[in-house]
């Protein structure tokens, strides 16, 4: 097994997708990784890499469900970690539009991607070290002034309410030491992205974590694509 630097990441969703790719990604980089998983759709993939690198830890958790972001974060009271990745995102379709939603729709899509992620960063923030970076996983769609085309309305807008959340917590919290990222990992082929996509899911969190380590230690909060370069607001 090849020496890692020392530093921990915490994945919150990371059983599939951009997720388990990030896992994956962070894991052959020698980071020592927690993965955390729902516990009605467990992971084969997810346990069989954690039995094949005890640089992998799994646990559960659903972001939606405040009691059990609590245990979770008072089960890893103590530990400190260099990376909190905030993977969370669903999706109603490319053709949807807000007033096509039902309410129930446009509930779960905006508690899973916008108030949910914040809850996270809100009570695993105090776990970074000094110079850590939490990246939450946000979307080109989140850009207002890129908005051009329309489509996938709720989730573009559930996106681009966890970019301005993000920045009411930088605002608040007069983040320095810590670099906050909210990063576009593009179109990924992925359950969500479907077959069609531009890229593979190995490609995006290459990216994903080259931009991380390329803001590692600057502070403050930015928007960035995977490919490095900055998203416009």
């Amino acid at each position: 097994m090849p020496e890692g630097p020392g530093k921990t990441a915490l994945i919150i969703g990371a059983s599939r997708g951009l997720g388990f790719g990030l896992v994956q990604q962070y894991l052959r980089r020698g980071w020592r990784v927690v993965g955390t998983e729902r516990k009605e759709s467990p992971s084969a993939k997810l346990k069989d890499a954690a039995m094949n690198s005890d640089l992998l830890e799994i646990e559960v958790v659903d972001i939606n469900d405040t009691t059990e972001v609590l245990a979770l974060r008072e089960r890893l009271e103590g530990r400190t970690v260099d990376l909190l990745i905030v993977n969370a995102g669903i999706a109603s379709g490319s053709g949807d539009r807000v007033t096509d939603a039902t309410t129930d729709e446009f509930v779960q899509i905006m508690v899973t991607n916008a108030l949910s992620p914040m809850r996270i960063v809100n009570s695993f923030a105090s776990l970074l070290s000094k110079q850590g970076t939490i990246a939450v996983m946000s979307s080109s769609l989140a850009s207002i002034s890129n908005n051009t085309t329309g489509g996938w309305e709720v989730y573009r807008g559930s996106k681009a309410a966890l970019n301005s959340f993000m920045r009411s917590f930088a605002a608040r919290h007069q983040v320095k030491s810590h670099t906050l990222l909210l990063i576009a990992p593009g179109w990924a082929r992925t359950d969500m992205g479907g077959p069609r996509a531009d890229i593979d899911v190995e490609t995006s969190v290459r990216g994903v974590a080259d931009v991380i380590e390329k803001f590692a230690g600057q502070g403050g909060l930015h928007f960035v694509h995977y490919t490095g370069s900055e998203v416009s607001w």
